[in-house]
């Protein structure tokens, strides 16, 4: 569903526009990755920075970041405008995460490979115990 550009939402806007519960988006206010504004009643209104933020947190958390991480990108943002310092830093907790996952698939591999010899291994036994039953 695409969401029309917008100057301000609430909390139950982005929690159904990202697919993701209140107490999630409340979580990340709590841990400092979001700032939304309070009104007097005491309304929580995200801007479009909010938003853009949370679609990178989301992002970052798909990927595998911590949120140590994410909140590095996040403020390095704040730091330097241009993007280049959050890009490099993006690049190398990507190549990080890459390596992660290569060596996890290395594992499931192996795994995989010992599972299908083990496999053999007791179709053969069950094979030569059908035939001492005979």
């Amino acid at each position: 569903m695409a969401t029309k550009k917008r100057d301000f939402y609430q909390i139950s806007d982005l929690s159904e526009e990202f697919g993701v519960t209140v107490r999630t988006i409340r979580y990340y206010e709590e841990v400092g990755l979001l700032s939304p504004h309070r009104t007097n009643g005491s309304h929580r209104i995200y801007t479009s920075r909010d938003r853009a933020r949370l679609k990178i947190i989301l992002r970052g958390k798909k990927f595998g970041f911590s949120l140590a991480e994410i909140k590095e990108l996040l403020g390095l943002y704040d730091i330097d405008r241009t993007e280049i310092s959050q890009i490099y830093t993006a690049l190398e907790y990507g190549q990080k995460r890459l390596d992660q996952l290569d060596e996890m698939i290395n594992d499931l591999q192996m795994l995989k490979e010992e599972i299908t010899i083990f496999k053999g291994e007791l179709l053969d036994i069950l094979e030569k115990r059908k035939m001492d039953s005979n």
